[in-house]
C-alpha cells in the first residue's frame, strides 16, 4: 500500500516531498517516540530547525 502512496507524490510538475523523522524524548518517562511529517523538499531545513 506505500507504494501507492508515494507514486501519487511523484507526479511531474508538482511539488516533490521528504518524509521527516524526528525522535522526540519524553521528560516523564524518558521513552523516545518518533514523529513523522510530509514536508515539501524546500521546506526540510526549517522543519529539522524546530
Amino acid at each position: 500500500m506505500a507504494k501507492k502512496v508515494v507514486a501519487t507524490l511523484k507526479k511531474e510538475g508538482g511539488v516533490t516531498y521528504a518524509k521527516v523523522v524526528r525522535a522526540i524524548k519524553s521528560e516523564k518517562t524518558g521513552a523516545y517516540t518518533f514523529k513523522e511529517e510530509m514536508v515539501p523538499t524546500s521546506l526540510v531545513q526549517d522543519t529539522l530547525k524546530k
